[in-house]
């Protein structure tokens, strides 16, 4: 497989993982966090970085805005709910 098919492969990849990850509003962020070790802010700032490492300004407002699709203040307001003491209790267990 050549360079340009693989990064083609990947770029869909991460498109479908937004795409998934914005229909499944029920999923918080402290769920993935747990169970994954990132979540849909890791994955923006993901991106951000990437933005900021090849010139491109990045605000990290936009970057989640791509990945949320949505203002992020927007998407709380929507669909977070607060984290129960399991849920905060896992997350203090798996931080790093």
């Amino acid at each position: 497989m050549d360079d340009k098919t693989k990064t083609e492969l990947e770029a869909a990849a991460f498109r479908r993982l937004v795409e998934h990850l914005k229909g499944r509003t029920d999923v918080q962020n402290i769920d993935l966090m747990n169970l994954a070790g990132f979540c849909r802010n890791c994955l923006s700032r993901w991106y951000r970085e990437e933005a900021t490492s090849r010139g491109i300004d990045m605000p990290d407002p936009k970057a989640r805005e791509v990945v949320y699709g949505m203002p992020y203040e927007e998407w709380k307001a929507k669909y977070q709910s607060e984290a129960s003491a399991d849920q905060k209790k896992g997350f203090e267990k798996h931080k790093h």
